[in-house]
């Protein structure tokens, strides 16, 4: 099967499509024939090799070739202890080495939502599971809370805004100009624009800051906080080689030793019941994904040259079939 692998760190230059060995399916596994997948920072870090990383991916090289998280496509054969699919299905989900035809998968992998098409569906596990579970299980999100999403324009940030919203959340999106009107069409109760505003000077409070964007100091973030409030960092700038994104997550946990508030850093794990969440928010139209761009598989170099700009606009997905 073609294959989305990388022998070595680097750009996305180190990327190439080859053909490697079809997976089999296992006895409570799903072999999955995947039509789309999307690309997110996780392989953006794996590529590139951060160094603290290394230590459990390959010191000077990747133990793992394949590479890739979300997919999106059809079961083509199950193993006997598995009930919830069956062949024919048209499912989603996450596994790693997902840039590719086929994938098998133990665990992450539900029916996909009957509303939308395989490339929209392949934009939602990572970034759907990492809104969901840092607004519910680390913000804490109640109905009326005062949510503000910092980058509320890119993958995460689009589901951020329209799942807070759906827990009830009064939602405020920060972004740039040109991504404004798409905020707001995703739910969002007010949008500001950063590179006019600054929402740390506005004097309004909020219960909850979930960050993507990495672009303040303890200091300013805490100024938009009501006491107590929760923080929850999802992403930062790219950093050093070394530690990438975790040396300002660390100066940011560092600078709240003392603070009132609860700052919070996790890693998205995916599950079946989320994923169902997801899709159920999904067809019921509280939710829905948005693709800038949809690459064929071939293209993954610049795919992931488009990710590594920092300013996507929702997902950037690949087409394998």
């Amino acid at each position: 099967m073609k294959a989305v692998v990388y022998h070595s760190y680097g750009s996305p230059d180190v990327l190439k499509v080859e053909e490697i060995e079809k997976p089999t399916v296992t006895e409570d596994g799903v072999l999955v024939r995947i039509h789309a997948s999307s690309v997110n920072p996780a392989e953006w870090y794996g590529m590139t090799g951060l160094v603290v990383a290394r230590l459990q991916s390959g010191l000077f090289k990747p133990k793992d070739s394949r590479i890739g998280g979300d997919f999106a496509g059809v079961v083509e054969a199950i193993g006997g202890k598995v009930t919830h699919l069956k062949p024919g299905d048209e499912v989603y989900g996450g596994r790693n080495g997902a840039f590719a035809e086929y994938v098998s998968v133990i665990n992450a992998v539900v029916r996909k939502p009957v509303n939308l098409t395989f490339e929209e569906a392949a934009a939602v596990p990572t970034a759907g599971i990492t809104a969901l579970q840092g607004l519910r299980d680390h913000g804490k999100v109640k109905p009326g809370d005062k949510v503000l999403v910092n980058g509320a324009a890119g993958g995460v940030g689009t589901f951020a805004v329209q799942i807070a919203k759906a827990l009830g959340a009064e939602v405020t999106g920060v972004t740039s100009t040109k991504n404004m009107e798409l905020v707001r069409s995703l739910g969002a109760d007010h949008v500001v624009d950063y590179t006019k505003d600054d929402f740390t000077r506005t004097g309004k409070q909020y219960d909850l800051i979930f960050d993507i964007a990495g672009s303040r100091t303890w200091k300013e973030y805490k100024r938009a906080l009501k006491p107590n409030a929760n923080f929850v960092i999802v992403g930062a700038p790219k950093g050093n080689k070394v530690l990438g994104p975790l040396a300002r997550i660390f100066n940011l946990k560092l600078a709240s030793i003392g603070a009132s508030q609860k700052i919070s850093f996790f890693i998205a794990q995916f599950n079946r019941p989320d994923l169902d969440i997801l899709r159920e928010m999904i067809e019921s139209g509280k939710v829905k994904p948005i693709v800038e761009k949809v690459y064929p598989l071939a293209n993954v170099v610049e795919a992931m040259t488009h990710l590594g700009t920092g300013h996507a606009r929702g997902k950037i997905v690949l087409k394998v079939k």
